[in-house]
C-alpha cells in the first residue's frame, strides 16, 4: 500500500470512515422495527405500545399500501439500504480495488436516492400522524414506532449526505430534486383516495368526517334480519371508529346490514361519541369477563363478550330464530 494512499486514508475525517457501518447499522434497526410491525400486521397481532395510539395509527388506511401492510415496503426499504450501505466493505483485497471503488461510487447515489425519498415518505406521514391523530387524540394519538422510523429516515439521510466528499454537488442536488418530486407525487396520488366518502358504501368516519373505512359488504336477508334482531332484543356493539377489528365485525353484516346495527361509538371524537356510557359499560365487562375492556365488546341479554364474533355465535347468544344462511364470514 503506498505511503500517499495511507496519508489519505489517515486525515479522512472519522464519519467518511464509518459513515457506511453507521448507515448500515441505523438500517437494520429500521428493518427490525418493521419487521416487528409487519408480523403482527399479517398475524392479525397489536403492537405494544406505551401510549395506546400505535394501533390506531397502525390500523388505519395510511398504514395499508396496495393492499398490504405499509411495514413491508418499508422493511424492503431498510433491507435494501443495509445491502447498498454493507456490500462494498465485503470486497477486500488489492485486486478488487477498482470492483470495491464503482461498488462504492454507485451504492453512495442509490443511498441518497433512496435515503431522500423514506425522508419525504416519512416526512409526509409524520404530518398525518399529527393532524389526524395527535391534535384530536393528543399524547395517545402518537404512534411511536411511525416516530422511530422517521428518526431512522432522517438519520439515513444526513449519514449519506455528510458520510462522504462529493465530488459533484450540483448533481447531487438535481438527483435529490428528481427523487423528491416523484416521491412526493407518487405519495399524494396515493393516499389522495383516503377520507374521501364512497357513494353507495357504508363509511366508518370519525366525527369530522374523516373516513377511516369503508365496507362495501353486501347484505344477505339473514344479516338484515339478525341486525333488525339484535336492535330490537337491546344487544350492543361497543366500538371506537378507528378500530380494525369493528371494521371487520361491520363486514359481516354488510352495507344495508348495518342500518339496523346497534352498535354504540365510544370515541371521544367519534360521530354521535357516548363514551360515558361506554366507561360505565367498561367496569362491569372486565369484572364479567376478566380481561380489559376492548374493541369491539357486545353485550347480549346481559352478557358480555369480547372481541370479533361469527354471525352464527351471535345468533345463538342472542335467540335469534330467523334464516341463518349468512353470506360473509372472516
Amino acid at each position: 500500500m503506498s505511503k500517499s494512499l495511507v496519508s489519505r486514508r489517515r486525515t479522512a475525517p472519522w464519519l467518511h470512515r464509518w459513515s457506511r457501518p453507521l448507515i448500515g447499522g441505523i438500517a437494520v434497526l429500521g428493518a427490525l422495527n418493521t419487521a416487528y410491525l409487519t408480523i403482527t400486521k399479517l398475524t392479525n397481532g397489536e403492537t405494544a405500545c406505551p401510549s395506546g395510539g400505535c394501533e390506531q395509527v397502525l390500523s388505519s388506511a395510511y398504514a395499508t399500501a396496495f393492499g398490504l401492510p405499509l411495514a413491508v415496503f418499508g422493511l424492503l426499504a431498510y433491507i435494501s439500504m443495509a445491502i447498498f450501505a454493507l456490500a462494498p466493505l465485503a470486497v477486500q483485497g488489492d485486486q478488487q480495488k477498482e470492483l470495491r471503488s464503482n461498488l462504492e461510487n454507485w451504492t453512495w447515489f442509490l443511498l441518497f436516492a433512496g435515503s431522500t425519498a423514506m425522508l419525504i415518505f416519512s416526512g409526509y406521514l409524520m404530518s398525518i400522524m399529527i393532524t389526524k391523530f395527535v391534535i384530536p387524540n393528543g399524547p395517545q394519538g402518537i404512534c411511536y414506532y411511525c416516530v422511530a422510523s422517521a428518526i431512522f429516515a432522517l438519520s439515513l439521510f444526513v449519514l449519506t449526505l455528510l458520510g462522504r466528499t462529493w465530488d459533484d454537488v450540483g448533481q447531487l442536488f438535481f438527483t435529490g430534486v428528481i427523487v423528491g418530486m416523484i416521491t412526493l407525487v407518487g405519495t399524494l396520488a396515493l393516499y389522495a383516495p383516503i377520507g374521501k366518502a364512497v357513494a353507495g358504501a357504508y363509511n366508518v368516519a370519525s366525527g369530522s368526517g374523516q373516513v377511516f373505512f369503508t365496507v362495501t359488504d353486501t347484505s344477505g336477508e339473514s344479516e338484515i334480519q339478525l341486525a333488525r334482531h339484535l336492535k330490537q332484543t337491546g344487544a350492543k356493539m361497543y366500538s371506537a371508529y378507528w378500530c380494525p377489528h369493528c371494521y371487520e365485525q361491520k363486514k359481516l353484516f354488510g352495507v344495508a346490514a348495518l342500518n339496523d346495527l346497534p352498535f354504540v361509538e365510544c370515541a371521544p371524537d367519534g360521530k354521535n361519541s357516548q363514551t360515558a356510557a361506554c366507561q360505565d359499560v367498561a367496569a362491569k365487562a372486565e369484572k364479567q369477563l376478566g380481561r380489559p375492556f376492548g374493541f369491539p365488546t357486545w353485550e347480549i341479554n346481559g352478557k358480555f363478550y369480547s372481541g370479533q364474533e361469527p354471525l352464527q355465535d351471535l345468533a345463538n347468544q342472542s335467540g335469534y330464530q330467523g334464516p341463518r344462511n349468512f353470506k360473509n364470514s372472516f
